[in-house]
């Protein structure tokens, strides 16, 4: 079914989600939300000896984080038993590309479906899981940039890992853990796949994307109970649910993270995404893998809680952004550099005109 022919046969449900983004905050677009955060971002430019103080919270990594770092080049800086093992595949022919991918899962002993993703990128803008050969073919057709080859972690179970280390200070933080819950439909044995999406209220806020990448499952009737999951890369924009996880901290898990991003000499600040299997086990500080380490513009992610009040999520976005200023200052005066304001600028504006467009994420 097209997305016309969804316009029309879902008219009513496609207005009520529209009318209620006016109160569900968590889907309101990303200028509009980060509007009152503005002014508080400019004063503590101003407290903290300008903007670009930021830049020199995580020393290691390129502008500290803020745009376009290399994902490979961080996971390569972090412990190689706690990262889902991964490989940089650079710019070239499609054959090429593709050859050198068969030789890495050959020598590696990877197995398809695996993940392909750009190196730099953000809220799962390109990712895709590709089942075999013909698939991968068609991703590099569709881009040229440098791209990550991940083994795919079935987890069941996502979690962003929000941390931060004061420098100076012997042990750092988990600031917060977002428990992320991904999108499914599930069939009565008579509704379409499509039906069940603009049935379900929070599901029709995101239809659109949901359809893009159905893959001719639109018109298919699910039995009672078959479950039919729309999204594999943990990310809000694409879908998944985020909630508070502050119930998975535990002083084991805290202790284990620490020590991997400590024997990442000059990360202060930063998310970890991981994949894991078993809830002790994570909580006890073990059986989780890293897909991802994000910098200075991570987000805490549980303030997108459905349960949240705005202003609840706008305090713990106020503390997270003082709290990196407050490390680019302390790593400041340690000797480190920022980057200048303008050169921070060409680079952002670089990133935002060359990023991959035109590939729908999993």
């Amino acid at each position: 079914m097209s997305l016309a022919r969804s316009d029309s046969n879902f008219a009513g449900p496609r207005w009520r989600a529209r009318v209620s983004r006016i109160w569900r905050w968590e889907f309101w677009p990303t200028w509009l939300f980060y509007l009152p955060v503005m002014p508080w971002i400019a004063l503590l430019a101003l407290r903290h000896r300008g903007l670009t103080t930021l830049t020199a919270a995580n020393p290691a990594i390129p502008h500290g984080g803020v745009v376009g770092e290399s994902k490979h080049e961080i996971l390569s800086r972090l412990p190689s038993e706690w990262v889902v093992p991964s490989a940089l595949i650079l710019p070239g022919e499609v054959d090429g590309r593709i050859g050198e991918l068969s030789r890495i899962m050959k020598d590696r002993e990877w197995e398809f479906p695996i993940i392909l993703k750009p190196d730099a990128g953000e809220r799962g803008a390109g990712l895709k899981l590709v089942r075999d050969q013909s698939e991968a073919s068609a991703y590099f057709r569709g881009n040229f940039k440098p791209i990550i080859a991940q083994v795919y972690h079935p987890g069941p179970f996502e979690a962003g890992i929000f941390y931060f280390r004061l420098p100076g200070e012997d042990r750092g933080r988990i600031f917060s853990i977002t428990d992320k819950h991904f999108p499914f439909v599930a069939g009565d044995g008579r509704s379409t796949v499509i039906e069940l999406i603009w049935q379900d209220s929070r599901l029709r806020m995101q239809a659109d994307r949901f359809l893009a990448r159905l893959n001719g499952q639109a018109e298919v009737v699910l039995a009672p109970g078959e479950r039919l999951r729309l999204a594999i890369a943990g990310n809000h924009c694409q879908g998944t649910m985020f909630s508070d996880g502050s119930h998975l901290i535990t002083p084991q898990l805290e202790s284990a993270i620490d020590a991997i991003a400590k024997q990442f000499e000059g990360f202060y600040f930063g998310r970890f995404d991981v994949r894991y299997a078993d809830v002790g086990a994570f909580r006890e500080g073990r059986g989780f893998s890293i897909l991802e380490l994000n910098g200075a513009t991570s987000e805490s992610t549980n303030i997108y809680d459905p349960s949240w009040s705005i202003a609840k999520a706008y305090a713990v976005l106020f503390r997270q952004w003082s709290i990196l200023f407050r490390i680019g200052q302390a790593n400041r005066a340690r000797g480190s550099r920022t980057t200048p304001l303008r050169q921070l600028m060409r680079e952002i504006r670089s990133y935002y005109r060359d990023r991959c467009v035109g590939l729908v994420a999993d």
